[in-house]
């Protein structure tokens, strides 16, 4: 099993992450799943609730190394926070926060990711989110190790109207902090959008 999920996991993220994760996997008893590509999430960890092990996580399979990896230790951190809290911890609090920073550390200290990539992860991981997606600059610079460039949020010029993955169409405003507030062609209603999100532009 161990040299099965060895091949599987080498061809997914960098070749000194493998050993570590596969330890992970078995000695938690995962059932991992590299599923396809989704719009809405780039992971997610269901427990069993029954017993300690046989949990589920899942990963989208067209996500970078860095990214991959990255989302596939934030899962095992829930797994672990599950294991010593159950429903007493909250799913991003201290304790889910604590264990990402601690799972993640190994692979910071074996230079399993490139400069870039690990100072933006640095930084990331003084308070890290709910998704690293929530994180501009760590998602740009994973961003930058796609196979595809993809047009962005913030590539458009204003009121350009845009497609997201999801098949919903926008029209985009004005920056608000961190986010652009765009108008849903559909419903009327006003969102605030990442200026990350991959877009496709359309005729106004």
């Amino acid at each position: 099993m161990r040299e099965k999920y060895i091949e599987i996991l080498s061809k997914y993220i960098h070749e000194k992450a493998v050993d570590l994760i596969v330890s992970w996997i078995l000695d938690y008893g995962v059932h991992l799943k590299i599923t396809t590509g989704r719009t809405t999430k780039l992971g997610d960890f269901r427990p069993n609730m029954e017993k300690a092990s046989g949990h589920r996580i899942s990963i989208n399979y067209n996500l970078n190394q860095h990214s991959f990896l990255i989302t596939l230790v934030h899962e095992m951190a829930h797994l672990v926070t599950w294991n010593q809290h159950g429903h007493r911890a909250k799913p991003h609090g201290k304790e889910w926060k604590n264990n990402y920073k601690t799972m993640l550390f190994p692979f910071l200290q074996d230079e399993v990711f490139p400069a870039d990539v690990a100072v933006a992860l640095i930084n990331y991981m003084d308070n890290p989110a709910a998704s690293s997606c929530t994180d501009t600059a760590l998602m740009r610079t994973l961003m930058n190790y796609d196979e595809q460039s993809s047009l962005l949020l913030e590539d458009i010029p204003g009121e350009a109207v845009f497609r997201l993955e999801t098949g919903r169409v926008f029209r985009k405003g004005e920056k608000r902090r961190k986010y652009y507030q765009c108008l849903e062609i559909s419903s009327g209603k006003m969102y605030l959008i990442n200026p990350l999100a991959v877009v496709e532009p359309l005729r106004s």
